[in-house]
């Protein structure tokens, strides 16, 4: 069994406490049931290319080798995070570490939707560490999270961002599996992002808890009359903040699907945007629009849509 405390986050929030039981079929931290994924990026002068010097994988979690398509970003490393076992299951605990230094650039994203499956025991958590050193830039944009009926799901997300380097990260969240009748069935959805330099001085907490057995969802100030929540996080140096602010906040109020706005975090440590719509397509493609804003102002360059497809 993998030491579980190198894998679980330490701070499991009090709600899953009643979750907490053991598993008649394969148990917490049996083989299959721990995910890890260590990669660190670097750039290599000699080709001028973001490349992996370190990886480590532990099944269900792996990557495939970098890719380079992007014509207006040459040296930028793309990588698509897998799994074989298609979701998450119960008693799952999975820990994804990623590192930038010495000027990477990289897009991490997903092979498609973190499915969070039925859980009749016990509860799932995702830890992702994230760490971008001086003058590196990281979007990390993973598809949507798919919490199905009667799923309780934690994740814990540390961005540690140096002062002069950049990272865009999204997450997106529907109410589960509309086409079957699932809106909202899921037990628990807690999200925690914790943004902080690379010396570990915190500068945000944000906590997103989706308790629908205990919440009404259709309300404002939770969902109104949306059913799909997105969230953006972009860490940059100071001086990208105010037009950034003021640029993406004009385009969202141009868009008749999206209910949302962008604010600047403490001490304008960067920028933190909420979307509300109807549909996880809908906001991927706002985000890929706050991107490719931030990338001009960043980078200085375009932003091409990624296709999966």
């Amino acid at each position: 069994m993998t030491d579980l405390k190198f894998c679980e986050p330490d701070d499991i929030p009090s709600e899953f406490l009643k979750y907490d039981k053991k598993i008649k079929q394969l148990e917490v931290g049996k083989t299959g049931k721990v995910g890890i994924l260590k990669i660190k990026l670097e750039n290599d002068s000699t080709n001028d290319k973001t490349v992996i010097t370190e990886q480590y994988s532990q099944v269900p979690l792996y990557t495939q080798k970098a890719l380079y398509y992007d014509e207006s970003l040459p040296k930028m490393a793309h990588l698509f995070i897998m799994s074989p076992s298609g979701g998450i299951l119960q008693g799952d605990r999975y820990r994804m570490d990623i590192s930038l230094t010495n000027k990477a650039a990289s897009h991490i994203t997903t092979q498609g939707a973190t499915r969070i499956y039925k859980m009749n025991s016990n509860y799932a958590t995702q830890l992702i560490n994230i760490n971008v050193d001086k003058d590196c830039y990281l979007e990390f944009i993973p598809d949507q999270i798919i919490p199905y009926k009667n799923s309780r799901y934690y994740q814990k997300v540390l961005l540690n961002v140096d002062p002069n380097a950049s990272l865009i990260y999204s997450e997106i969240i529907v109410p589960g599996r509309v086409a079957m009748g699932e809106l909202f069935s899921y037990d628990i959805c807690y999200l925690r992002t914790v943004g902080s330099d690379t010396k570990h001085e915190i500068k945000f907490n944000d906590n997103s808890v989706l308790d629908p057995k205990n919440q009404k969802m259709n309300t404002l100030g939770i969902f109104g009359n949306h059913t799909v929540v997105a969230s953006v996080y972009i860490l940059t140096p100071k001086k990208f903040v105010n037009v950034l602010n003021q640029k993406i906040n004009t385009m969202l109020k141009n868009n008749a699907e999206i209910y949302g706005g962008s604010s600047i975090l403490p001490n304008d440590h960067g920028l933190l945007i909420r979307l509300l719509c109807n549909s996880s397509e809908i906001a991927k493609t706002e985000i890929y629009n706050i991107i490719r804003i931030a990338r001009k102002d960043i980078l200085g360059v375009s932003f091409t849509e990624i296709r999966k497809t």
